[in-house]
């Protein structure tokens, strides 16, 4: 865990850059309220207001980015005045919060502004919840809101719009489907019942801070698609939590709530979660931890009884998300995983023509944007994969076939950015054997992802042409994949 957090790979520095903008956006966003006078509540609110924007906001374009910023406030205003003028009437304000949590997930079926307005608007009324907002205070607070989205647009698209200078993400859409066979409607009947038994459930456990329990299981649905990784990653928001709590004791507590080292803190712990949410849902819950902590010492409130009843209501929303991912409308790990895998075959086959053609002197054939859509299928592969992966899984057979198929699909990708790069080269040329290569590589992804049973050759010995090289690898990559993806023992993770 800790070499995923320090040592992983930060291509072009990505990540840091996204967590330094997140400070420098949510530390303006504040200002900004405290200077236009805004009570501590307030500025709270703007700061949350602000974190949400830069870290959910993830349209593939920064044009598209900038709506969906505009956006934001338009879910997330009506979201705050129905919560604060509920907050008396505790079964219409439950039933409420339930609806949103549905339409919060089910959103997520129109992509990342779906997605990016859906956690908006729950976080709003979670937010309202944690603040216990009243209707005299919505004027407030809906200042809050639009002057922090505003602050955290300014710094996004103005000051630091790194994004400008690359090419546009490529975002896969999910797996398709019709009704309950769609993975979000599915989702969504699996949050709201797994939010329903956290709500009930945590305010048995407390009647001030159950709001706890539907935030944990909320965000333990978010990013997962399927039984296992949703049970993953509610295990891993309760370690994160447990060690956050942990060092709460050792650096939240002693400083009580003391308004400069708060703030550095505070700004510490924001930078921690936007540098670690891509390679560690333990660590950045860690941090989430300790942010909700220096929050409640601001407020005055935080005491070592109010830590253990935050873990309390921690495993109870986990709980609630495994109950629902088991008995409500379950995905099965395979079922995501086989979808991701023929898509990332598909994407290799796909590269693999377009570079050919390249070669051949084609003045239309670009591979450099299939070759970023394969990177991102490969990352949901290794979402997908994950629980099958986990040290907790009892199936060693299993894990071993799941770390095979993920190295040979790491071996994939890496012939297919040689080919490109390869094909790249003004100075290359076609060669007629790139043909016959090109189709046996067709041939051997049709047969993997059709689930036939027909034999995938191994190549020779590659030859010297950098090009041919790069196929031949390619080959024996699929190759060697049609033995973990057509296991006879257990269920298969491909042509399923």
């Amino acid at each position: 865990m800790l070499k995923r957090m320090f040592v992983a790979p930060d291509p072009g520095r990505a990540r840091l850059r996204f967590a330094a903008r997140a400070v420098l956006g949510i530390g303006l966003a504040v200002v900004v309220c405290l200077l236009a006078g805004q009570s501590v509540i307030g500025a709270v609110t703007g700061g949350l207001a602000a974190l949400l924007a830069l870290f959910t906001v993830a349209d593939p374009t920064v044009r598209g980015q900038a709506v969906t910023t505009a956006l934001l406030p338009t879910v997330g205003v009506p979201v705050l005045a129905a919560a604060a003028e509920l907050h008396a009437v505790p079964v219409a304000r439950d039933l409420v919060f339930l609806a949103v949590v549905g339409a919060g997930v089910y959103a997520r079926r129109w992509g990342p502004r779906g997605h990016s307005l859906g956690v908006f608007a729950f976080m709003t009324f979670f937010v309202a919840q944690f603040l216990h907002a009243t209707p005299a205070q919505l004027p407030e607070l809906y200042v809050a809101v639009l002057l922090s989205v505003l602050s955290a647009a300014v710094v996004r698209f103005g000051a630091w719009c790194y994004e400008r200078r690359l090419p546009p993400a490529a975002v896969p859409a999910p797996p398709a489907g019709r009704g309950l066979a769609r993975v979000t409607t599915r989702q969504a009947v699996q949050a709201t019942a797994g939010a329903g038994f956290a709500l009930v459930v945590g305010q048995l456990v407390s009647g001030q801070r159950w709001y706890w329990a539907v935030g944990a299981t909320w965000w333990i649905f978010v990013n997962t698609a399927s039984r296992g990784e949703t049970l993953v990653r509610g295990f891993r928001r309760v370690l994160g939590t447990v060690i956050g709590i942990c060092l709460g004791f050792l650096v939240v507590v002693p400083v009580g709530g003391a308004p400069v080292p708060t703030a550095v803190l505070v700004a510490v712990a924001v930078f921690g979660i936007f540098y670690t949410a891509a390679v560690s849902y333990t660590w950045m819950m860690l941090c989430v931890t300790l942010l909700a902590e220096l929050l409640y010492g601001l407020l005055g409130v935080l005491s070592p009884g109010l830590l253990a009843l935050r873990l309390a209501e921690t495993g109870v929303g986990a709980l609630g998300a495994a109950l629902a991912v088991l008995f409500v409308l379950p995905v099965t790990t395979h079922a995501i995983t086989d979808a991701w895998i023929q898509r990332a075959l598909r994407c290799v086959h796909t590269c693999t023509a377009e570079a050919a053609a390249r070669l051949a002197g084609s003045a239309t054939a670009d591979p450099a944007p299939c070759v970023a859509e394969l990177e991102q299928l490969l990352g949901r592969v290794r979402l997908a994969v994950a629980p099958l992966v986990h040290p907790l899984n009892p199936m060693p057979a299993r894990k071993r076939r799941a770390r095979r198929v993920l190295a040979l699909l790491d071996d994939c990708a890496r012939e297919v950015r040689g080919l490109v790069a390869v094909a790249a080269d003004p100075e290359a040329s076609h060669d007629a054997r790139l043909a016959a290569a090109c189709w046996r590589v067709e041939s051997a992804v049709e047969a993997l992802t059709a689930g036939r049973l027909e034999h995938v050759g191994s190549p020779a010995e590659p030859p010297a042409e950098p090009a041919l090289a790069h196929l031949h690898g390619l080959e024996r990559a699929l190759a060697d994949l049609a033995e973990p993806l057509r296991a006879p023992t257990g269920s298969r993770l491909v042509g399923a």
